[in-house]
């Protein structure tokens, strides 16, 4: 098999050719050599998702435009009508959010929170 990784990178995290990688994952000489077989193996697949994410990622930021929300637009009329408070972390990201929203790079975000996190401020018939 033609050998895909840089020398460079073989010699600096110590991963042997792909034709021994491959030879002794399965017929390994000993365990030793299954894991460094292994270790390689793992490496470049992981080597090869992580490139491929970031091609898709370079590619979707060129391509795509985002909505350019106006200025004047706040989240802060809708947080003030929670019947909880959020936490500091909450607030920090949720400004981080209002910010992205004014650019026309598309925003990409997950905002989570622990389910029952305020279970102290809360009644039977909802938070107070």
């Amino acid at each position: 098999m033609s050998e895909t990784m840089p020398p460079y990178f073989m010699q600096k995290y110590n991963l042997c050719d792909i034709n021994t990688a491959t030879k002794q994952i399965h017929f390994p000489n000993d365990f030793e050599q299954f894991r460094m077989a292994r270790k390689r193996l793992v490496f470049e697949e992981l080597l090869s998702m992580q490139l491929a994410l970031l091609s898709l990622k370079s590619k979707y930021e060129v391509q795509r435009e985002g909505i350019a929300f106006p200025k004047e637009i706040k989240m802060s009329e809708m947080i003030n009508q929670l019947p909880f408070r959020l936490t500091k972390a909450q607030l920090r990201v949720l400004e981080e959010i209002d910010s992205d929203m004014e650019s026309t790079k598309p925003m990409n975000r997950l905002l989570q929170g622990d389910v029952g996190s305020r279970k102290n401020d809360c009644g039977i018939s909802g938070c107070l």
